[in-house]
Formats: C-alpha cells, sequence, structure tokens
C-alpha cells in the first residue's frame, strides 16, 4: 500500500513468446546450409541432428546473419570482435515490447490519431539488431543510440593522467566510432528500412550527469582507467564500494527537447569485469569490453535508466530493458515504486539453455483497473544458484538434483544433452523430501516402481502421484538457473509441488554456494 491505493504486482509473462516464429519452429540449419552456401562450412553432425559449433564466433555470425535475411529480409554485417546478437533471443523481447504496446494497461502517448510507433535503443551497438528487427516486423521507427561504457582496470604503473572527459574522448575516438559505423551500415544497406531508423551519436549531447571533473582523490581511479587497445596489462579490479554507473549519457541528454517515444529498451553490459565476461566457454557472441561491461554492471547501468526516467517520466510510454541475473530484479522493481511509477511488468526469455529477464516500467495512468489473478497453484517454479564454488559445474549441480530425489526414493530419469531429470515420486516421498531434505534410499524401497531401471525409455507415472522436470540453465559466470514444471497439473499431489521445489532450493543453495 502506497499512499492509501493498492499497487498492481508485476507480473511474470510467458518465457516464450508465442508470436516469435522461432517459439515452436527453431532454424532447420539443413534447410539454411543448402539456401546459403556459406553456412554449409560452419555445419556438422551430431548423431542425426545437424549443428553448429557454438564456441566459434565465424559460425554464430554467419548464422545470424543468414537468420536475418532468410526470416527478415535483411541485410547485416558486423566486423570481428563486435557482440554477435543471437536472433530469436532478441525477437523475443521485441514481441514482449509489442505485447505491451497492445495491451490496454497504459494509456498512449499521441492521442487516437497516433499510428507510428517511435523506439528508442539504448546503446544500440555495430550490430543495430533491435531496431532493424522492429522496423522489418512491425514497422516502428527508431533512435539508436551509440556510445561506450567505462571499465575498470589496475594498472601496474600508469603514465596517464587523464580527466573524466579526456579519457571519454580517448577511448571514443578508438571504440564508439566504430560501432556507429557499422550501425549505420547495417542501415543503410537496407534502403526499405532506412527512413525509420536513426542512429544518434550520444556523446555529442549535453549531459548534466556527466560533468568535466578534476583530477581530485575521488577520481583517481578514473585516471587509471584504459583499454587493452592502449597496450597496457590490467591485474584484478581492486575492491570499490562505488558501485553506481560510470559512463556517457543515457536517456537525458540524448533524447532531444519535446521529443516522445512509445518505448525505450536496452541489453545493457551484464558484468562487472572483462574477466567476468569472458568465463563462458560454451559460446562465442564476442562482444567488445564497451559493450559487455560497466562500473557496476548490468545493475547500476538499468537504475540509470531508472533515474533517467524519473525525469524523463511520462515522454516515454514504456521504459523497458532486459537483465541477465533474476536476482536484480528485486532490487531494480524496489527502486521503481520509489521513484513513483504507476506500474511494473517483468518477463522471463527462454531459448534454448539460456535465460534472461525483462523489465518493464511507465509513470502514465493506468487506463483500467487491473485486477490480481486468483490465487492458484503454480505449476512453474525457479531459483537462482549464485556465487557457486569454482570447483562445481552445472553437470555436478544437474547429477546432485537426480541424487537428491533418489535419495528419498523417487524415480529419476536425468537427460544430460538437454540438461533436465524427470521425477515420479508418491505422497510419502513428498512428505519425506519437505520434511527432511534427504532419506536414505532403502527404507523407501515399498513401491514397485520406484525399482526400475532408467535405460533412457520414459518414466511411467502411477495414479496419484508427483511428475515434475527439473532443468539446469547456465547463466552467467557462477550462476546457474534451476526451474522445476510439473508434467502433470491436475494431480491430486500438485499442491505439495513447491513445498517440495523449496527443499530442493534449500539443499542445493546449502551445497554448492559460497
Amino acid at each position: 500500500m502506497r499512499n492509501g491505493k493498492k499497487r498492481a504486482r508485476s507480473e511474470p509473462g510467458s518465457t516464450i513468446q508465442p508470436r516469435n516464429k522461432y517459439s515452436d519452429n527453431p532454424p532447420d540449419f539443413t534447410l539454411l546450409a543448402s539456401l546459403y552456401p556459406s553456412f554449409k562450412p560452419y555445419l556438422f553432425f551430431s548423431g542425426a541432428r545437424p549443428r553448429i559449433d557454438w564456441t566459434d564466433y565465424n559460425a554464430t555470425r554467419e548464422l545470424t546473419r543468414i537468420l536475418l535475411l532468410h526470416d527478415h529480409g535483411v541485410n547485416w554485417w558486423i566486423p570481428d570482435g563486435q557482440l554477435c546478437p543471437t536472433v530469436p533471443n532478441r525477437s523475443n523481447y521485441i514481441h514482449w515490447i509489442n505485447d505491451l504496446l497492445s495491451s490496454e494497461i497504459v494509456q498512449s502517448l499521441g492521442g487516437e490519431g497516433s499510428s507510428q510507433v517511435k523506439g528508442f535503443d539504448i546503446g544500440t551497438g555495430a550490430n543495430c539488431i533491435y531496431p532493424l528487427l522492429g522496423a522489418s516486423l512491425f514497422g516502428w521507427s527508431f533512435v539508436g543510440s551509440g556510445f561506450f561504457f567505462f571499465f575498470l582496470y589496475c594498472i601496474r604503473a600508469s603514465p596517464l593522467a587523464l580527466s573524466y572527459s579526456q579519457l571519454a574522448r580517448f577511448l571514443y575516438a578508438d571504440v564508439t566510432d566504430v560501432a556507429l559505423e557499422w550501425a549505420e551500415k547495417n542501415v543503410i544497406s537496407n534502403p526499405h528500412l532506412s527512413d525509420l531508423i536513426e542512429i544518434r551519436d550520444s556523446q555529442c549531447s549535453s549531459d548534466p550527469h556527466v560533468p568535466e571533473v578534476a583530477n581530485t582523490e575521488s577520481e583517481k581511479h578514473l585516471s587509471q582507467t584504459i583499454t587493452e587497445e592502449a597496450g597496457f596489462t590490467h591485474t584484478a579490479q581492486p575492491e570499490d564500494d562505488n558501485k553506481s554507473y560510470i559512463g556517457p549519457p543515457v536517456l537525458v541528454g540524448v533524447v532531444k527537447e519535446n521529443e516522445t517515444f512509445d518505448f525505450c529498451m536496452s541489453n545493457p553490459p551484464f558484468f562487472e569485469t572483462w574477466g567476468e565476461a569472458g568465463l563462458n566457454p560454451k559460446t562465442s557472441c564476442g562482444g567488445t569490453p564497451e559493450e559487455m561491461v560497466c562500473n557496476g554492471g548490468e545493475q547500476a547501468f538499468v537504475t540509470r535508466i531508472i533515474e533517467d526516467s524519473a525525469v524523463l517520466r511520462q515522454r516515454f510510454r514504456w521504459y523497458t530493458s532486459m537483465l541477465g541475473k533474476k536476482a536484480n530484479l528485486k532490487l531494480l522493481i524496489s527502486k521503481l515504486w520509489e521513484v513513483g511509477v504507476t506500474i511494473v511488468k517483468t518477463t522471463e526469455f527462454v531459448q534454448g539453455q539460456t535465460s534472461r529477464w525483462g523489465l518493464a516500467w511507465s509513470f502514465l495512468p493506468t487506463v483500467r483497473k487491473i485486477i490480481a489473478p486468483p490465487v492458484v497453484k503454480k505449476s512453474v517454479l525457479s531459483f537462482m544458484l549464485e556465487g557457486i564454488k569454482r570447483q562445481y559445474s552445472a553437470v555436478d549441480v544437474l547429477q546432485s538434483v537426480e541424487e537428491f530425489f533418489k535419495s528419498c526414493g523417487a524415480s529419476c530419469k536425468l537427460n544430460s544433452s538437454t540438461f533436465s531429470v524427470d521425477i515420479v515420486a508418491s505422497n510419502d516421498q513428498c512428505n519425506t523430501i519437505s520434511k527432511n531434505g534427504t532419506r536414505d534410499v532403502d527404507s523407501m524401497r515399498s513401491h514397485e516402481y520406484e525399482k526400475q531401471t532408467l535405460d533412457g525409455s520414459s518414466l511411467q507415472v502411477p495414479q496419484d502421484n508427483l511428475s515434475f522436470r527439473i532443468l539446469v540453465f547456465q547463466q552467467i559466470p557462477g550462476s546457474l538457473l534451476i526451474k522445476g514444471s510439473l508434467q502433470q497439473k491436475d494431480s491430486p499431489l500438485s499442491g505439495l509441488f513447491s513445498v517440495v521445489f523449496s527443499s530442493l532450493e534449500e539443499n542445493m543453495k546449502s551445497k554448492f554456494c559460497r
């Protein structure tokens, strides 16, 4: 309750946007290779299934290029090292924004006579993916802002003593010009869309949040900031309590006077250090430090968007951002209510083994009363494992999930290719899990089906038993998402699912997290 009014609670949306063409129809690699010979060298077969090496940057970039061309009629390319986006995941974000705009939750900015949707892409990057997708899918117009992020290195002996703005100009000349140049090339390469997209240089705007500063003691760490392109070595970043965003204008100072937008969107820098950004050996999406890293990581960056939105308020219908860490949602949502938003919406984007989260808010009055849905038994639950000890991997967690339920006598089937465990548990076993967490498997041998061998065949689900699946999703380094979903939602034991899942969460966190 705030000011006597009951606020609307954010509600998670669909994990896969149903209107995303890739939701039920993943890319056909064999077909694409037959139509685009340049893709064929990257294709190999594992069994009967065609695959690509996701750790090969050239392979992922070529897949992105042909998906944009084949499915969206978009010509696209980026130079080596620039962040290579995945088309299905980015499409999820675009479709979710379309759902927000199509809803009747908040009023439209331009009145009933306005039909042209206008979006603002914060830090569009060389790939310019969101403006290209939004323009091709829905005919939206876009302003894509280009800028870099500061990332802090502790150098052993820096000969430089640069002020904030001097350092900004030094980095900007070498890095941001490349991103802006290629973003503009990608727009020009699509004349059918080019009238809808403007690439804007945020450094050409003046922002009161980014002052000219002298080299005081408090700015000492900034005078040591430098890029690897300058040839300096770096060591681990020292402990720093200041996790606020340090960088160029985000919205205030880039949005022009009297401009209004239907929405803004952002793929923020997920990481606080460059070393953290390169720890995932399973994929190679490239990305420069300026695209991947900023002081305070995504939490600080999205906090800056929130601060700017509190200034601009109703100049945007919806403010949105993607997040890489579910744990950041709670703090950011708290900040949103503090600045006086009228509504907050969240969603989860799942594509393959990757999860991301969407956060949206508005300062506009709600058009219709938001009625809380009736309380129902949840069929999908999740929790995060963060700060996982270095000696453990996702495989260790997956195997531990299986052991956790087996020790209580439940039947389990582990699938290492999908990182999932299918579980069938009786009422007694569910109660054992909820009360004791684990139990010797020999004490739970009374049920015939528990003795079956798991040779790859489907688990048989006896009547009146709880059947569910646990999946392990790789997140950013040192972080995993554990998701559970009921397989038989009408089971008489479905009410025990949340209790069982909570016991699993407690067990996994105590075992794997620092």
